[in-house]
């Protein structure tokens, strides 16, 4: 059985052969359990010109506690797309691995890469399986974009999908934010963002749109320069996902700080 899946779905595989190790398939005392366990916040995704940027605070929160000061909520999906999670910490965690297993299972078993579409729609089944925890305070909303290595231009090939509750996808326009700062970030990008910015540009942009957000909203975490914890800031391009260096972001980081002593409105 395990030699032969059977299907290029993994989480259709798992739910065959062990359904308990999906999130939303474990049984779940009755009531709300939203304040007992810690949630990740602030996500921004800006497309460019070439690619897309995410970018992600550190600060996980619990109830009015900081649970962790540097959470990790922006990996790579894929060769070619990025995710972002917001929402109950833990189950945003395996929910994002589950998906990076599903895409390598699909290419391995198809011996293609999913389309990006193809992606987001995977990704909104594996949030619809979550409904049940997610109505009992459990939800995780996560930010998919990426590469589009069919877009017929190069230079407009960056795609962004957010998704609710249910697992519905939307396909934003020029920039998207997620969790409990996303109005302040995405009321900073409304006013800075413009089609074709460069990707060193969006980079910068979405540091500040982050630093604008943990300015508004106590769960997000801004540049912590004593501690040295910065931002989470990936790319995707033709080239594939890239991480920026802690040094990089670092200076991004500080620099933004730095414009803000003397002009603190942005």
């Amino acid at each position: 059985m395990f030699t032969n899946a059977g299907t290029s779905s993994f989480t259709a595989f798992l739910s065959k052969v062990a359904p308990e190790m999906l999130p939303g398939r474990r049984p779940l005392p009755p009531g709300m359990a939203a304040d007992m366990a810690p949630h990740a916040t602030t996500i921004v995704a800006i497309s460019a010109a070439g690619g897309v940027v995410m970018a992600g605070d550190r600060r996980a929160t619990m109830g009015n506690l900081i649970a962790q000061r540097d959470i990790e909520k922006v990996h790579p999906a894929d060769a070619y797309s990025l995710v972002g999670i917001a929402g109950t910490a833990g189950i945003g965690i395996e929910l994002m691995r589950l998906f990076q297993v599903e895409l390598e299972h699909y290419e391995k078993i198809e011996g293609a890469m999913l389309s990006l579409d193809g992606k987001a729609n995977r990704l909104a089944s594996m949030i619809r399986g979550n409904l049940g925890a997610a109505m009992q305070g459990l939800a995780v909303v996560p930010l998919f974009a990426g590469f589009d290595l069919a877009a017929s231009d190069p230079a407009r090939a960056g795609r962004i999908f957010s998704f609710d509750v249910t697992g519905g996808p939307y396909e934003e326009t020029g920039y998207d934010a997620i969790g409990s700062g996303s109005l302040f970030a995405k009321s900073a990008l409304k006013k800075r963002f413009r089609t074709g910015l460069s990707v060193e540009d969006a980079t910068r942009l979405a540091v500040e749109a982050l630093y604008d957000a943990a300015d508004d909203d106590t769960a997000t975490g801004g540049p912590d320069l004593t501690r040295r914890i910065y931002p989470v800031v990936m790319t995707a391009t033709a080239e594939g996902t890239h991480r920026l260096t802690d040094a990089e972001t670092a200076a991004i980081a500080e620099s933004v700080v730095a414009g803000r002593m003397e002009n603190p409105g942005g």
